[in-house]
């Protein structure tokens, strides 16, 4: 499995992994220096002992003569994360205690209950039982308070999310008892609830834009992405597309393999989708298949300074190809692949074993030094020089320049380029919205809106219909502003009238979130996205 995903900076220090680097080096020279002093009476051996030697007389020199006493075991653990972060940005170490919890979002499930949850004012309140979950199952229901899990307390403790994914959370077939407070109902409900395998969804959305343009939005490429691709392709389908927005941006990559067989949908037979090649490695070639389904019709790939690894294998196939337009901004530029190995304590590495190359052979893997800041963060170094906001401002490798069959050049050395530019959309750095947004307020409102409303809202029958008949009145925005005042988030006139316009479709959508789950809320959300309008202008210019 060649695994590729990446990952957060572990240390906010600039110059810490270095001078860790330095101390092991110095230390394993000092150990060897010591144990050959202490065993040949002061001369030095001619015989040079192995790496691992080296280490482990380090380690064990460290142990019993350092002037406090150490856990050898967190020694080692710490040795091998500053090893491994010495080679490359995306190189790493998962202990034993972090691998589910890391593995977790691409395998495509947990075991556990199955309920979205959002803690408001310090009582857990469930936004959504999954579908076919085990709470589901029961009857729990959107807007139920879980007020104690196993006859303990859980309102009013200051309760965590980590504190609550602990202990609802467990083995697929224990069982966790959970008491349960219902609006218009004054005693509690209690529940026996079997945990389960619960389903983790990389696809967020997929809907008819107009009658014949489908989008699907795909957050990362996971074991089930494929799968879930499929259905909503088959649905849309039936509902008429004849052209496809496929939205990565965001999207921090994943499995190779999933975004192969994604690719594969897209590309004739024996196309070329990506190769990968490295010391140890020989050039493997990745090439579609004859069960592409999507093969021919016009499509747009959405892309931005988020979307990597994955997510840019999956563009820089359609790029090469010729196959589809690309629209957005820059990608991040992660062209490593990781392979995981897990090791006898239940912990594992990922380490780098080869670079991965688009068809028409450009690595898109941005350049990277021991400094892991300026790495992760360079997304800010592209807005303060401005080319978030304007295509100009892209400093271009002119060295690495690469023409696909049609003739158009494409670049390497750091991200796709799109086709076509879209700027950050700066209309959403709205002061007064991000205040309120910051405040917590308006999704507490929009989940207190929608738990007092659940009855009318739901009468609405369908996604659909709330947001083609459902409006953000005058009193729902007044209910909203007299919310905020009784949170003591003051808005005076002024500030209210700069912020309802801007402040209607997040209210709208977050209702139809809580309600009609993510059916509702991404159609809303992105009525005025300016990428997605541009993908089906140009869409709606090929016939």
């Amino acid at each position: 499995m060649d695994f590729e995903k990446p990952t957060p900076p572990r240390n906010r220090n600039v110059f810490l992994p270095v001078i860790l680097s330095l101390v092991l080096v110095l230390g394993i020279w000092l150990g060897y220096f010591l144990s050959q002093r202490m065993s040949t009476g002061g001369s030095f051996s001619r015989n040079q002992s192995s790496g691992n030697e080296k280490i482990n007389s380090l380690l064990d020199y460290i142990e019993y003569q350092y002037v406090d006493t150490i856990n050898k075991k967190e020694l080692v653990e710490k040795t091998v994360t500053s090893l491994l972060q010495s080679l490359d940005p995306h190189s790493s170490y998962i202990a034993a205690s972090e691998f589910n919890a890391v593995n977790e979002p691409l395998e495509g499930n947990f075991d556990g209950i199955g309920v979205e949850f959002n803690i408001i004012k310090d009582t857990i309140r469930v936004i959504n039982p999954i579908d076919g979950g085990p709470s589901e199952k029961i009857g729990i229901r959107a807007g139920d308070k879980l007020i104690k899990i196993e006859g303990k307390n859980a309102a009013g403790v200051k309760i965590t999310n980590k504190e609550v994914f602990d202990k609802l959370r467990g083995i697929k077939g224990s069982t966790v008892n959970v008491s349960m407070m219902r609006s218009g109902i004054k005693k509690a409900i209690d529940f026996k609830i079997i945990r389960d395998a619960i389903p983790l969804y990389s696809l967020d959305a997929y809907y008819m834009i107009d009658k014949t343009i489908g989008y699907i939005k795909i957050s990362k490429f996971a074991a089930t992405t494929y799968e879930e691709y499929l259905k909503a392709f088959n649905t849309l389908s039936k509902e008429g597309m004849k052209k496809l927005v496929l939205d990565l941006r965001g999207n921090p990559g994943g499995y190779l393999n999933a975004a192969v067989d994604i690719s594969d949908e897209f590309l004739a037979n024996g196309l070329q989708i990506v190769y990968t090649q490295g010391k140890a490695n020989p050039k493997k070639v990745y090439k579609a298949t004859e069960r592409g389904s999507f093969e021919n019709s016009p499509m747009a790939v959405l892309i931005d300074e988020g979307s990597a690894s994955a997510s840019e294998i999956v563009a820089g196939a359609i790029q090469d190809n010729d196959r589809g337009i690309i629209i957005g901004r820059r990608s991040f530029g992660k062209g490593l692949v990781q392979d995981q190995m897990q090791l006898p304590d239940g912990s594992a590495i990922r380490l780098t074993i080869a670079r991965y190359y688009t068809p028409t052979g450009r690595c898109i893997q941005k350049p990277y030094t021991n400094d892991k800041d300026q790495y992760y963060n360079e997304e800010y170094d592209r807005f303060a020089t401005g080319e978030l906001l304007n295509a100009d401002s892209i400093k271009l490798d002119k060295s690495k320049e690469y023409k696909t069959p049609e003739g158009k050049t494409v670049y390497g050395g750091g991200g796709i380029m799109p086709d076509v530019f879209v700027p950050i959309d700066t209309s959403k750095a709205n002061s007064v919205l991000n205040k309120l947004f910051y405040a917590g307020v308006v999704n507490t409102f929009a989940f207190e809106y929608s738990d007092s409303n659940r009855a009318k809202l739901k009468a609405y029958g369908s996604a659909k219909n709330f947001i083609n008949q459902f409006t953000v009145s005058h009193d729902v925005l007044e209910g909203f502003y007299a919310y905020c005042e009784n949170q003591n988030v003051k808005l005076d006139a002024g500030t209210k009238a700069k912020a309802t316009s801007a402040l209607k479709p997040y209210l709208k959508a977050l209702i139809g979130r809580d309600v009609f789950d993510k059916d509702a809320y991404y159609p809303i959300i992105n009525e005025n996205d300016k990428c997605i309008l541009k993908a089906a202008e140009i869409l709606n210019k090929n016939k």
